[in-house]
């Protein structure tokens, strides 16, 4: 697949900003002149930006035959949310990259059915925050999600700082009510129509948050499918379920062929 490093001035952000893009190699997909290409977004954890996947995994190489657009994008730390500081990542990426995309890749698809999200983390979180408040997307995943802040305080966890997490959410008495918290966002704009998945490993310390949203969102009514196992907070367990995720996609892709 082709790597493409986009800079670009995001009004959101009102600066250069950047994300990374992978894009279908014309020799090795069947149809080559598509003109209605799925696109999946791929978000980052904390501490890490639109080069982690790349960095971290060998996704280039897993997809290398597959008709997908992979999109990259960047939040810093700031959970995919209009943050309280200024920053409004949410907008920028939920609003603004879009547009910016179908301007660089009027190929790219603008259907529900083929669009796509998924991320690790935080970007967990992400991926379902944007899934359930756009409506714009068929399947959404998370691995090793932190999908819920439930009983805990944020200044409390060794995460970050009491400041820093007021100057992402602001004042915040209880997660579960609070605006955004998935069962908030689910119940305020979520159609219902996009299907969840999630992973997480049961030696992770978000294993717990993951089994409390996963059940708050099949209460709400969510079709989700919900995967634990032996599993640590690291890589070799998210490039795997991105695997398994990738093969319940109504797109062409085929696990690459391992004799043992």
């Amino acid at each position: 697949m082709a790597v493409m490093q986009i800079e670009y001035y995001s009004e959101a952000l009102a600066m250069e900003w950047g994300i990374n893009v992978l894009y279908p190699d014309a020799s090795r997909v069947k149809n080559p002149d598509d003109q209605d290409i799925p696109v999946l977004y791929l978000l980052h954890g904390m501490n890490g930006n639109h080069y982690s996947w790349l960095k971290r995994t060998n996704v280039e190489r897993i997809l290398r035959s597959t008709n997908l657009i992979v999109v990259l994008p960047n939040t810093n730390n700031g959970w995919y949310t209009d943050t309280q500081y200024g920053y409004p990542y949410y907008t920028a990426i939920a609003e603004e990259l879009p547009k910016t995309l179908a301007r660089f890749f009027p190929n790219m698809t603008k259907k529900r059915e083929k669009t796509f999200i998924a991320g690790l983390s935080m970007g967990g979180y992400g991926s379902f925050k944007l899934a359930l408040q756009t409506n714009r997307f068929s399947h959404a995943a998370s691995f090793s999600g932190a999908l819920s802040f439930e009983g805990r305080q944020l200044a409390d966890t060794d995460l970050g700082s009491a400041a820093y997490w007021k100057g992402v959410f602001g004042e915040l008495e209880d997660w579960t009510t609070s605006p955004y918290s998935l069962e908030s966002i689910a119940d305020k704009y979520s159609d219902k129509k996009t299907v969840l998945w999630a992973w997480c490993g049961e030696q992770d310390a978000l294993y717990e948050a993951n089994n409390t949203a996963v059940d708050h969102l099949k209460d709400l009514g969510f079709d989700i499918t919900y995967s634990h196992g032996p599993g640590k907070h690291e890589w070799f367990y998210w490039e795997r379920e991105l695997e398994h995720f990738l093969a319940t996609l109504p797109i062409d892709f085929e696990l690459e062929e391992r004799l043992d």
